[in-house]
C-alpha cells in the first residue's frame, strides 16, 4: 500500500501492469498542486514525466522505423511528432480512465484539471517513466506500442488531417460542418472500444471504430472521404 493506502488495483488492471513500488506509480500520478513547494521535486510527477517523454519518443521512433521502411527521415519525423504530442497522449489516458486517480491540489481540482489535456498527457509520460523505472525498457516498450500501435496503423500522419479535409469539402459546398456522435462504447475499461457516426445533412450515416473518441472519429472522416472519392482507399 502507499502511504495515501491506495493499492491502486483497478489502475493497474487498466494498465495491463502491476508494479513492484506502488510509490512510483502514486508519484506519476500526482501533480506538482498537491504537493508543498519545497516537496516537488521529489513527491510530483515532473522528473517522471521528463523520463517517460524521451521514452515515448524512443519506442515510437523504434515502431516507425520497423512499420515503414519506405517512409524518407522527413516522413518519419512528421509521423512521430504528430504521434507524441499531448493531444495524443491525452487521449491515452482517457483511454485509461487516469483523470479518476490522479492527486490534484484542491484548486487545480476545482478547475477540472483531471480533464485538461496538458496534465492528462504529462500523466500519461510520467506513467510511461514509472513503468520504464519499474519494470525496465522492454516492458515499458511493450505498453508504449500496445497503446500506441493502432495510431500508427491508422496512419492519420501519411496525408491530410481526415476531419480537417472533411470540414473544408462541406465548406467549400456550403453544407453545415458535420457532427460527431459515439454510438457505443463497448471493451473493459482499459480496452475500450468507442464507435463514432458522421453526420452530415444529405448524406448516409458513415461510422467507424476507435480505442479512442478521437481516433475513431479521423478513422469515420477518412471513410466519409473515401466513400465521397474525395480521397482514394488505402492498398
Amino acid at each position: 500500500m502507499t502511504r495515501r493506502g491506495k493499492s491502486y488495483d483497478d489502475l493497474q488492471q487498466r494498465l495491463g501492469y502491476r508494479f513492484g513500488d506502488l510509490g512510483l506509480l502514486e508519484r506519476a500520478l500526482t501533480h506538482s498542486s498537491a504537493v508543498s513547494p519545497s516537496r516537488r521535486i521529489e513527491h510530483s510527477y515532473q522528473r517522471l514525466e521528463f523520463l517517460g517523454d524521451r521514452v515515448l519518443g524512443l519506442v515510437v521512433a523504434d515502431m516507425l522505423y520497423q512499420r515503414f521502411p519506405q517512409s524518407n527521415e522527413g516522413e518519419l519525423s512528421r509521423t512521430l511528432n504528430s504521434l507524441v504530442r499531448k493531444e495524443t497522449c491525452a487521449d491515452i489516458a482517457r483511454q485509461l480512465s487516469l483523470g479518476r486517480d490522479l492527486n490534484l491540489g484542491d484548486s487545480e481540482a476545482r478547475s477540472g484539471g483531471a480533464e485538461k489535456d496538458a496534465i492528462l498527457g504529462d500523466v500519461t509520460e510520467a506513467i510511461i517513466g514509472a513503468i520504464y523505472l519499474d519494470g525496465g525498457a522492454k516492458v515499458a516498450h511493450e505498453f508504449v506500442e500496445r497503446l500506441f500501435s493502432e495510431f500508427l496503423s491508422d496512419g492519420q500522419t501519411k496525408r491530410a488531417d481526415a476531419k480537417t479535409t472533411l470540414q473544408e469539402w462541406a465548406q467549400a459546398r456550403g453544407l453545415e460542418p458535420p457532427s460527431y456522435v459515439q454510438v457505443e462504447r463497448t471493451g473493459p475499461d482499459h480496452a475500450p472500444e468507442f464507435t463514432i457516426a458522421i453526420d452530415l445533412k444529405g448524406f448516409e450515416r458513415v461510422s467507424a471504430v476507435g480505442t479512442s473518441k478521437k481516433l475513431a472519429e479521423h478513422k469515420a472522416a477518412e471513410l466519409f472521404l473515401i466513400q465521397q472519392k474525395v480521397w482514394k482507399e488505402r492498398k
